[in-house]
């Protein structure tokens, strides 16, 4: 079933399938043996490109606009998804278990935003503040986020090559 989202912040909503796929790719490098080393330096990429900055525009432009349990647990929710980033790029997850649990933590995030924070906020919020979150994120979002990382460490390496050969 596809959730309807506010036009508004359909730009988040985009963002959180790049996540999903973020996370899905990091479960397919550990389900090829990728070496650790090669996933930590996707997870560094994707913060800097991507995830750093939207956890930002969720924070400053939504966040911000009410104080109560659903958003601070978004906030505590980022805050626990940075410090497992810097964990990361400080060569600190050591265990397939350790970057599982990481990815299943981002898409569980995803999951609460898009099924019980957005609905919240598009209901509580005024159209006019909706309307204003819109048109900075259509300022910010001009160019949608590709995610052009080169080692595509989670493709399977004969479909890579067009194929099995015979």
């Amino acid at each position: 079933m596809s959730i309807k989202r506010s036009e508004h912040i359909m730009a988040l909503s985009r963002d959180h399938h790049a996540g999903l796929l973020f996370g899905w790719k990091i479960k397919e490098g550990l389900k090829r043996s990728v070496p650790f080393w090669r996933i930590n330096k996707y997870i560094s990429y994707f913060w800097k490109a991507h995830l750093k900055s939207h956890f930002e525009e969720e924070e400053q432009l939504l966040f911000c606009l009410m104080d109560n349990e659903l958003t601070r647990k978004a906030q505590k929710e980022h805050d626990e998804l940075a410090a497992w980033v810097l964990l990361a790029n400080n060569g600190g997850l050591r265990t397939a278990d350790e970057y599982i649990f990481f990815a299943e933590l981002l898409t569980s995030h995803i999951r609460f935003e898009e099924r019980e924070l957005f609905p919240y906020l598009e209901t509580e919020l005024p159209p006019e503040t909706l309307e204003c979150v819109g048109e900075s994120l259509a300022r910010l979002h001009q160019t949608p986020f590709t995610d052009a990382y080169e080692d595509e460490f989670w493709v399977d390496e004969h479909k890579k090559k067009g194929g099995i050969k015979p």
